[in-house]
């Protein structure tokens, strides 16, 4: 899990792929995934944005303390294609989803959408499996 340049091992800072977060490890010490999501955390205030992943369609949940903070969703192509975002308002909207390998560059004049019924199931789905991890720590 990297930041700008996963792709090809080192971000355009300089930093090394897999050096700015690390998964969410479940009880038995194996990263927390459920399907095809994987629960990260960054290593830093620092750490670049989630543009670039080394797994093929690879949904990122990333935490930060006992808070959901966003879901990023890569394509086929290992790249960033959009992002929910939790726990404050774009447009009024808390979640909100922001589309395009940047943040919101394929976004209307709002910066932001509401959920589809679709982002609204992964969005439940993540919750209960983060849920249940924290209950279990």
């Amino acid at each position: 899990m990297g930041g700008r340049g996963a792709s090809s091992g080192i971000s355009k800072k300089r930093n090394v792929y897999g050096s700015q977060f690390h998964a969410v490890k479940d009880s038995n010490g194996k990263a927390l995934v459920s399907g095809n999501v994987k629960f990260i955390q960054s290593n830093s205030r620092d750490s670049e944005s989630l543009l670039e992943t080394m797994t093929k369609g690879r949904v990122y949940a990333l935490t930060g303390g006992d808070d959901l903070i966003k879901i990023v969703y890569f394509d086929k192509e290992n790249k960033h294609v959009k992002e929910i975002n939790f726990g404050h308002k774009h447009a009024g909207l808390d979640p909100h989803v922001h589309h395009g390998y940047f943040h919101n560059e394929n976004d209307g004049k709002k910066g932001a959408t509401r959920l589809t019924k679709e982002e609204k199931k992964m969005v439940e789905s993540v919750k209960k499996v983060w849920h249940d991890y924290l209950s279990r720590r």
